[in-house]
């Protein structure tokens, strides 16, 4: 199983923008599909992105649709959320996760995780 790592969290003001890195170690993230999920204090986790394991699909939840994109390399094993126009609403620890094969939106389907990056966002 690879174990993700993930980067580049931080504090940022309301319509900034940050770029999360996961990088998959112990293995080819290409055997995976790798998904983005955030826990905000107080609620539960939920989806925020996905993507396959050769960028063919990718999906990307509601509410932070047309504000970020998900992308991998797997040259580099690593994965990215881009985050922009970011709100106050995006304040959370965001969690890189990967599945062998298909794709899922559900956090349960997936059975690795990284610790976390907090992300905070200022109004």
């Amino acid at each position: 199983q690879v174990q993700p790592v993930e980067s580049g969290g931080g504090s940022v003001q309301a319509g900034g923008s940050l770029r999360l890195s996961c990088a998959a170690s112990g293995g080819s993230s290409s055997a995976y599909s790798m998904g983005w999920f955030r826990q905000a204090p107080g609620k539960e986790r939920e989806f925020v992105g996905v993507i396959s394991r050769f960028s063919t699909t990718r999906n990307i939840a509601d509410s932070v649709k047309g504000r970020f994109t998900i992308s991998r390399d797997n040259a580099k094993n690593t994965v990215y959320l881009q985050m922009n126009s970011l709100k106050p609403e995006d304040t959370a620890v965001y969690y890189c996760a990967a599945r062998p094969g298909p794709m899922s939106i559900r956090p349960a389907d997936f059975p690795s995780w990284g610790q976390g990056t907090s992300v905070t966002v200022s109004s």
